[in-house]
């Protein structure tokens, strides 16, 4: 059974000014089926936010953790919860 999901990922390193919100996006819209949005902090990290089936939940995770990703990722830390509703699509913020 592949139940829902929600994802809550930090991104550390180069991540910000490089495209990596537009990227983590069109990712989330190709992988299908997630929700949620990807955000610059003040801090230089990016938090992402996805929702939908756990197996896309990871797919996600594991491009973000990938050397696939713009700029130069130095570590990713995820929570994982349920989901919680409300997106409408996949956001940048």
């Amino acid at each position: 059974m592949n139940e829902d999901a929600r994802l809550v990922v930090w991104v550390r390193g180069r991540v910000q000014q490089v495209g990596f919100r537009w990227f983590t996006r069109a990712n989330a819209l190709e992988i299908g089926g997630l929700v949620g949005f990807a955000l610059n902090l003040d801090d230089g990290r990016v938090q992402v936010v996805a929702e939908g089936s756990r197996d896309n939940c990871h797919r996600l995770l594991d491009w973000l953790r990938s050397d696939d990703t713009p700029g130069r990722v130095d570590g990713v830390t995820e929570i994982w919860d349920t989901p919680r509703g409300g997106y409408d699509g996949f956001a940048i913020r």
